[in-house]
């Protein structure tokens, strides 16, 4: 099956395409906003099969507590941070500052 097949992940991917410049979210808030409980690996999961030309920032979401989930000396990990930094958002030791982070509650 295709991945743009299954409405989670379309859920999943619009809820990450509302996320706006300089604001973060956990996996688990982008789960949680898409109606799925505990789908936090799910996020995980939507984020890496999406399709290229859907031009989501995925930069902007997040591990529990705004944490770069890539390993820290990972080409990804860079990138992330460079990604957050360019939009205004601190990152400090993998972490984007908290004010930053929103819950999504509002979607």
């Amino acid at each position: 099956m295709q991945p743009e097949a299954q409405p989670a992940l379309q859920r999943i991917w619009d809820i990450v395409a509302m996320i706006p410049r300089g604001r973060v979210a956990t996996y688990g808030h982008v789960a949680r906003a898409a109606g799925l409980a505990r789908g936090a690996r799910q996020a995980g999961y939507a984020l890496r099969v999406a399709p290229a030309e859907l031009h989501l920032p995925w930069h902007r979401v997040l591990g529990a507590g705004g944490r770069i989930s890539f390993p820290k000396s990972s080409p990804h990990h860079r990138e992330q941070t460079r990604r957050l930094r360019a939009e205004g958002v601190a990152v400090r030791d993998g972490r984007a500052d908290p004010s930053a982070l929103m819950s999504l509650e509002e979607f």
